[in-house]
């Protein structure tokens, strides 16, 4: 059996990449991507991703608000428990491409 958890999204960024260091010294950039569907009306999707290292730092250098950015990488999902003891869940791209789809 073949598992496969691999995703491509182009759209643009809400925000400026926030860039921020590990303990142990990777750097690790977070970014949002609105990226339009076209149904009966359009809606837009808000996917939340997270790059590391060179990735990570490069966003950081060259990506700003509005930028138009091709992201490929795999979904995370993650499972976490507020402080009134409700669960949520956390779905983010783990980064491993970008494309920088203008220019400055």
């Amino acid at each position: 059996m073949i598992n496969i958890n691999n995703v491509v999204i182009i759209g643009r960024l809400t925000a400026d990449p926030e860039v921020r260091h590990t303990q142990s010294g990777t750097t690790l950039s977070k970014f949002t991507v609105a990226v339009t569907r076209q149904f009966k009306r359009d809606e837009t999707d808000f996917i939340n991703c997270t790059a590391w290292g060179k990735t990570a730092e490069l966003s950081g250098e060259y990506l700003r608000k509005g930028n138009r950015v091709g992201v490929q990488g795999s979904i995370r999902v993650s499972t976490y428990e507020t402080e009134d003891k409700q669960k949520r869940k956390n779905v983010e791209i783990h980064v491993g491409s970008l494309e920088f789809l203008e220019s400055k």
